[in-house]
């Protein structure tokens, strides 16, 4: 008898971590507003070794506009949707369609797709950890807004609202 109330626990902790986790999958999240992400506390820590322990930040100042340079990307003229994405992704396929038809609706807005595989130094950089992945950048190439999983168009829409001017 038991095993039957550990089987009937396990099965409910299973189902409320993957409820829990396909309600978050997808959720653009506002960026602060200097694209530097808060450095996550770990007991007592100089300054320098709070830095140190945060390796993917993005660097204050321009922007992105380097790492569309290197990816042989401009950004578009108001805004910008940068997707991380990997070959046998089928969420990726969704997102694809899903920014593509963005892009199109909305006027100066670009749909740039990143393979995660082939651009791991920009993987590393924006702490990309899973594909697909959404940064919504402004006219000045900043991140406003992330999304882990595929996003809902309607969000996508309300990001870039707050994106363009």
């Amino acid at each position: 008898m038991t095993g039957v109330w550990v089987l009937l626990g396990v099965l409910v902790l299973c189902t409320a971590f993957g409820l829990v986790h396909r309600s978050r999958s997808g959720r653009l999240r506002a960026e602060p507003p200097t694209s530097r992400r808060a450095p996550q506390a770990r007991g007592l820590q100089t300054p320098a070794q709070a830095e140190a322990t945060q390796p993917h930040a993005v660097e204050e100042g321009p922007g992105l506009h380097d790492v569309l340079a290197s990816l042989g990307e401009t950004p578009g003229d108001r805004a910008t949707l940068l997707q991380f994405s990997s070959a046998f992704c089928a969420p990726c396929r969704a997102t694809r369609r899903i920014l593509t038809d963005v892009a199109e609706l909305v006027p100066g807005v670009r749909h740039v797709e990143v393979d995660a595989e082939k651009h791991l130094d920009v993987v590393r950089r924006l702490g990309i950890r899973t594909t697909p992945t959404t940064l919504v950048l402004d006219a000045d190439a900043r991140v406003t807004a992330r999304a882990a999983g595929q996003p809902r168009r309607a969000e996508v829409l309300a990001a870039l609202g707050n994106a363009v001017p």
